[in-house]
């Protein structure tokens, strides 16, 4: 009959062995809690300080760690942190603004001129430069912040916005990436094709190289702006003027003057809550914009 399969006579057809699942993934308990632990490292702090911001003074210390305010505590303490020295707080976190934001422009733009440079052009000693750049993304900043200090004290920067920023300008770092990305992101056809059109080399590098290093440039503007935000050592070391602090020198001096006057550790608690979120809100904002030019990049 149609639609019947034949069998031998004397066997009994059999149905198929049913297809085997996934096999049930193991854990590797290990690692998982080593992933756990590190996640905690990070996460309990962070959650202190924002359970901490909305407790007054007088219940910082009087009520249990992880329990939070409910009576407009963190309204309170950001009331008072305005009020603090006439409102000098503020003026802290516009010096921060000024320092990671220009600093962040003007060490991405050197980071790609020399990484395009030892990228994409061919000249004796690239090799040893590079080596020697690469070098440098070993050492500490504390190592260097004494030896700056002193330049920039003959020069007579100390204590001003140049000695805050010049240091900040070459990240070997960001040099390292955007070699990295002009390799593999500017392809040598394009340029050969735009010196026989009768562009110039500096043409070449505002109108091609730094189109196609968009990503890249985005990666190293977000790693330099959070290394600037977060410095604490170099303008620690360079300025005197509380007018010229950051957030990093201005929340430490006030926890020095809360030494002695206690009721000014609720204000330092809010402050550094304060100075996390743009941060927080520069990274997601730049994650979107980055993972769009990746994506027109991949496209093109």
């Amino acid at each position: 009959m149609a639609g019947t399969s034949a069998t031998p006579r004397g066997r009994t057809a059999t149905a198929p062995p049913p297809p085997a699942g996934p096999r049930p993934r193991r854990i590797a308990a290990l690692p998982t809690a080593a992933l756990v632990l590190g996640a905690l490292y990070c996460v309990v702090p962070t959650l202190w300080i924002l359970v901490a911001a909305t407790k007054s003074r007088t219940k910082l210390f009087s009520t249990d760690t992880y329990v939070p305010s409910l009576d407009l505590g963190l309204v309170h303490n950001i009331r008072d942190l305005s009020d603090y020295q006439h409102g000098i707080f503020w003026h802290w976190m516009l010096n921060s603004f000024f320092y990671a934001t220009v600093g962040g422009v003007l060490a991405s733009l050197v980071s790609a001129a020399t990484g395009y440079a030892l990228a994409k052009y061919a000249f004796r000693g690239r090799t040893a430069l590079f080596n020697t750049i690469l070098a440098g993304v070993l050492l500490p900043q504390i190592v260097l912040a004494v030896p700056q200090y002193l330049l920039l004290s003959k020069a007579g920067l100390t204590d001003s916005l140049l000695g805050v920023l010049l240091p900040q300008l070459f990240n070997p770092y960001g040099i390292y990436l955007c070699k990295i990305y002009a390799e593999s992101a500017v392809p040598d056809s394009l340029l050969e094709a735009g010196r026989i059109d009768g562009a110039g080399e500096g043409r070449l590098f505002v109108s091609v190289g730094l189109r196609l290093m968009g990503p890249g440039l985005v990666t190293v503007f977000l790693l330099q702006f959070i290394a600037i935000w977060n410095n604490f050592l170099l303008p620690f070391v360079m300025l005197t003027s509380d007018d010229k602090f950051p957030l990093t020198v201005g929340l430490y001096s006030l926890l020095r003057h809360g030494a002695a006057e206690a009721s000014l550790y609720s204000l330092v608690i809010t402050g550094t809550l304060l100075s996390v979120l743009p941060v927080i809100a520069l990274f997601l904002s730049l994650q979107r914009f980055w993972r769009i030019d990746l994506v027109t990049g991949a496209l093109k």
